[in-house]
């Protein structure tokens, strides 16, 4: 773990490979028992749970002060392992077939959820990040994972629209999910110009 982290921090290399051979070439007299590069990616693998404790308290001990705390922001990002089109060869035990509606197209692989705090005019801290097959639903990694959050406000997209679930939520845990107003079929550029508005001046 350390070998990992000082490479990314200090070097500003990115994939394991580079990292191990700059661990051989600089770093070997530190590190004598580094072995080869699939023994130490292998150890990496092993070690998913330590770096999940480790994120965790990172991100307790280094909260800004800036942070509204009862504020919570709610996104995800896909990590692709290939196209949609193709025949997934990689991690096949922990990738799915999903759909990324921001870039319209099928993939294989990984889906990444954030759960951040709020700050003003810059981006929000995370908080917690869960990893989830990419078919698995935003709105079903909030409901097993977040929804226990008690006085909290979330900020969201339209795909967490679900009036009966957090109406439920407001009412046992004083939590409210803000999402953006879903316009009606057929509804006028204006109107729609005025609900942005609104939304960008709340913001």
């Amino acid at each position: 773990m350390t070998i990992y982290l000082f490479v990314i921090e200090e070097e500003q290399r990115f994939s394991v490979k580079q990292i191990h051979k700059f661990a051989c070439d600089y770093l070997h007299s530190w590190f004598p028992n580094l072995g080869s590069y699939s023994g130490f990616s292998n150890r990496l693998n092993q070690l998913s749970e330590a770096f999940r404790s480790l994120t965790s308290s990172l991100f307790q001990d280094f909260i800004p002060q800036d942070c509204y705390i009862n504020q919570s922001l709610l996104d995800s990002m896909p990590i692709s392992t290939c196209s949609g089109k193709r025949f997934e060869k990689v991690a096949k035990y922990l990738t799915y077939k999903g759909y990324c509606s921001t870039k319209s197209l099928y993939y294989f692989g990984e889906r990444l959820h954030a759960l951040a705090f709020r700050r003003d005019k810059t981006i929000p801290f995370p908080e917690e990040i869960q990893i989830t097959p990419a078919s698995v639903n935003d709105l079903t990694v909030f409901k097993e994972a977040w929804s226990n959050k008690m006085n909290r406000c979330f900020f969201e997209d339209k795909i967490y629209i679900n009036q009966d679930f957090f109406s439920n939520l407001e009412k046992e845990k004083k939590s409210t999910m803000m999402t953006p107003i879903k316009g009606a079929k057929g509804e006028c550029q204006e109107i729609k110009k005025e609900i942005k508005r609104l939304m960008i001046c709340f913001q």
